[in-house]
């Protein structure tokens, strides 16, 4: 089992009646709403469809489905143990075509793209020196998403929405090693250049708007003094883990040889923290980040 539908992810989730369920692991990697759940919310759901791996054969939620898996990359050649976008599309695409998946439920349909960067972090393509070798590497990634986007357009996709890269420089995987204090701008680089890349190829698009999670996340963790957005003072901590791993090579969640061994720690007021394990925000975070999408979204999904 991932450790995100394990203790203690989803610490902080509530039911649908507003009761505090805090051994509640939903499957995010957070202590409890991600950024598909905010989306949701604003077409009028309570959080995001279910995950297709966890519903029943032949049948779809009126909600829709979640196809995307922790760890999955985009590439063939880096995502060798999860299905990589293209095969999720393949998998949406054999459900539309077996009736599973309705025209009735297309007829308004939107996509969420989420990409975090996999491609880049299992092969250390982000740190290489080479100018030429990484724009290539980066153009094949951006240019296969483009390619699965059109197709997602084509299976009767309404609108379709797509992360641009966080600034992955300023996770606390990568500020770990200077004490949380400063970000990479290495792997911002890197970040930056795929989002240039990316820009390139959705453009000339029609019903696909690039999320741009890169700017509202700097607003927060890396702004320059006097710049950003108001939301980044709600954070005392902006570049420091709440679930911190004991070992700098462990993780959120890790358990020694007795499962009452806790190789973690968690901290007290996690709306404190913008993120809450090496890669990901907190529940707080991801709330800030949307706040600050949140206008442009509606605009593109109609629903002012």
């Amino acid at each position: 089992m991932s450790r995100q539908w394990a203790y203690p992810y989803g610490s902080n989730y509530v039911d649908a009646d507003g009761f505090l369920r805090p051994n509640t692991p939903s499957g995010r990697f957070s202590n409890y709403k991600i950024q598909p759940d905010f989306i949701a919310t604003m077409l009028g759901l309570e959080e995001a469809p279910p995950a297709h791996a966890r519903t029943a054969e032949k049948t779809c939620d009126p909600s829709g489905m979640t196809f995307a898996t922790g760890g999955a990359a985009v590439l063939d050649s880096t995502s060798h143990e999860v299905p990589t976008f293209t095969k999720q599309v393949n998998t949406f695409r054999k459900m539309v075509k077996d009736g599973t998946i309705t025209k009735k439920q297309l007829t308004h349909s939107v996509a969420l793209v989420a990409f975090s960067g996999n491609d880049y972090a299992s092969t250390g393509v982000i740190g290489l020196s080479n100018p030429d070798d990484i724009n290539a590497y980066i153009g094949k990634v951006t240019k296969e998403m483009a390619a699965n986007v059109e197709q997602l357009l084509k299976l009767g996709v309404t609108k379709v929405l797509v992360n641009n890269l966080h600034p992955v420089g300023c996770t606390p995987s990568q500020t770990r090693t200077n004490n949380y204090t400063t970000c990479n701008i290495f792997e911002n680089l890197g970040a930056s250049i795929h989002n240039n890349n990316l820009k390139q190829v959705m453009t000339a698009k029609k019903n696909v708007h690039i999320v741009d999670l890169y700017t509202t996340f700097i607003n927060i963790v890396d702004h320059v003094p006097g710049k950003g957005s108001e939301l980044s003072k709600e954070f005392k901590r902006k570049l420091s883990p709440c679930c911190k791993s004991l070992d700098s090579k462990g993780y959120c969640g890790q358990q020694g040889e007795l499962s009452t061994e806790l190789l973690y720690t968690v901290c007290g007021k996690s709306n404190k923290f913008f993120y809450w394990d090496d890669m990901h925000p907190t529940h707080a975070g991801w709330g800030a980040v949307m706040k600050q999408l949140e206008k442009p979204l509606r605009e593109f999904l109609d629903q002012d």
